[in-house]
């Protein structure tokens, strides 16, 4: 008897999920589904096309949203640190010059932003492809040597990336500036 009830609880924790509108990441959209189960800390997996968050039991009847930005954004975080130092250094090599310092940080509606030769980008920035991210990484760049956008400064950004008003483009379209 007692294993029946157990199997049924299980089968409980299974049956109960939801799914969330597409979370984008490097240019790609993922569903989201959410799973409550016995567990004692949030988790979340990605795997293919399919982020997959796993709640403990007693958030069931709770509004989640709040834990599931906050999942979203750590997993954003994650993705920055390996993104961003992938793209600074390919922009490093291109350039032949770096910024005293970088940090990634959550700013509410800069992509990124360049100050004091210190350039900060907002983790968020994996929402986008990868070559949407190495052109930000490249504008930021160019900030370190032009602080305004001036004809210089688009003319450093169009020597290394003729392309560039296509990814400004996608960037104005987003609710970002840099």
């Amino acid at each position: 008897m007692y294993k029946v009830k157990k199997a049924i609880s299980i089968k409980k924790n299974i049956d109960l999920t939801l799914e969330r509108h597409p979370v984008p990441v490097l240019g790609i959209d993922y569903k989201v589904k959410i799973v409550y189960k016995n567990v004692r800390i949030p988790e979340l997996n990605v795997e293919k096309k399919l982020i997959k968050i796993s709640l403990p039991n007693r958030y069931k009847n709770d509004n989640n949203q709040e834990i599931l930005d906050l999942a979203i954004d750590k997993m954003y975080e994650q993705i920055a640190k390996v993104e961003v130092e992938r793209a600074m250094e390919k922009t490093r090599l291109m350039l032949g010059f770096a910024p005293d310092d970088y940090e990634i940080r959550n700013m509410k509606k800069e992509i990124g932003r360049c100050i004091e030769n210190k350039i900060t980008i907002n983790p968020k920035i994996v929402m986008f492809h990868r070559d949407v991210i190495d052109f930000i990484i490249l504008h930021e760049y160019c900030h370190l040597k032009y602080k305004t956008h001036s004809k210089y400064f688009y003319r450093m950004i169009e020597k290394y990336e003729p392309n560039f008003e296509k990814y400004e483009k996608i960037i104005k379209t987003s609710l970002f500036q840099y």
